[in-house]
């Protein structure tokens, strides 16, 4: 499960950095709670859909280092850049905390760090 849980997450990510947003939420459930720490919290595909449309106009540049699996969860840990208010690159570093249904992405907690640097 662990294993399977992992490749999901490494396609959806794809998908991601693809542009693909519809591709991303293939591998949501439809009850998906994204949440970000000291952030929003989006509940449903809808409104991670519309998130998505508004803050992924340029798809973010990620890499991701480190993902450790057990059960229904899966951890990565890794780089994000993302577009600032002013359009500008910036940098990230950030753990994801996702909790998988059925092969499906159920939950997320992200942690999500400004390292200061641009990107």
């Amino acid at each position: 499960m662990s294993e399977l849980n992992k490749s999901i997450l490494q396609k959806a990510n794809a998908a991601v950095s693809a542009g693909d947003n519809e591709g991303f939420l293939a591998f949501c459930a439809d009850d998906i709670v994204w949440s970000t720490v000291g952030g929003e919290t989006l509940r449903g595909k809808d409104a991670v859909r519309a998130a998505m449309q508004k803050e992924y106009v340029n798809p973010p540049a990620f890499s991701v280092h480190t993902l450790i699996a057990e059960g229904d969860w899966v951890v990565a840990l890794g780089d994000i850049t993302t577009a600032g208010a002013d359009g500008q690159p910036v940098a990230n570093a950030y753990s994801d905390v996702w909790r998988f249904r059925d092969d499906k992405m159920v939950e997320l907690r992200a942690f999500v760090v400004p390292t200061g640097e641009h990107g």
